[in-house]
């Protein structure tokens, strides 16, 4: 069956894929699985099969935000898919996760628009342990940087208007990090009962000035994303070994 945005066929995707914003990223995800082939670009969803380990494993870029990326979510799921792992970036809320650092996100802080549509305001935005550990575990494995797990905050603004952003409490909370995606990933994975979990790179902090301070396009952030992907790649592994 064709999926009708990723314009992918059910039966090329595999049940296990790790998701991404960026299309350039699936593809360099994709240099690292043996017989990688690309099975298609549909605006900002591309998708990539190939094995790891003997592990049959999909790439699928995402792009930014809740409400696309839940699309991209929904088709996997709906074509097979039952471990969904989102490697991506975020800002840091705490000084010990500076730029390069890894988060795993156990949970997500729901501030965006489009869960509020799918589930009750009480409804949390959880990752699966088993694929939370395998996540940590692989990262800590590499040796290098600082690796945490814990709360990340899914945010659908990125830059500011008159209102202020949520930063301070969420910090003050012990948010580690915020980015844009992984509430949609957790909500959506829970209601079509599959697994789920995310791992980030720190690209700066969340409360710094955006014209001055961000850049993610240094080397110690694209290390920090050369580590992260390896990190899921290995944990798709160890996933698959544990049945």
């Amino acid at each position: 069956m064709l999926m009708p945005i990723l314009q992918v066929n059910s039966e090329d995707i595999p049940e296990f894929v790790i998701v991404c914003g960026d299309p350039k990223r699936a593809e360099l995800i994709s240099r690292k699985l043996d017989g990688a082939k690309e099975l298609a670009f549909s605006r900002e969803y591309r998708t990539f099969v190939g094995t790891y380990e003997g592990v049959e494993v999909g790439v699928t870029s995402h792009g930014v935000g809740s409400p696309g990326a839940a699309v991209c979510f929904e088709e996997l799921i709906r074509a097979g898919a039952k471990t969904l792992i989102r490697v991506g970036t975020a800002g840091s809320y705490q000084a010990d996760t500076p730029a390069g650092s890894l988060v795993v996100s156990t949970a997500a802080i729901r501030t965006d628009g489009l869960t509020k549509q799918l589930v009750p305001d009480g409804f949390p935005a959880v990752a699966d342990s088993a694929v939370v550990e395998a996540l940590y575990e692989s990262a800590l494995s590499l040796g290098e940087g600082v690796v945490r797990k814990g709360m990340t905050v899914t945010l659908d603004v990125f830059f500011n208007g008159v209102e202020e952003f949520p930063h301070p409490k969420y910090k003050a909370a012990g948010a580690l990090g915020v980015e844009m995606e992984i509430s949609a990933l957790y909500v959506v994975a829970a209601l079509r009962g599959v697994r789920a979990g995310a791992i980030v790179a720190i690209d700066g902090f969340a409360d710094a000035d955006l014209a001055a301070e961000y850049d993610p396009n240094t080397n110690v952030v694209s290390d920090a994303v050369e580590r992260e992907i390896h990190a899921a790649l290995i944990a798709v592994a160890k996933l698959a070994k544990q049945g």
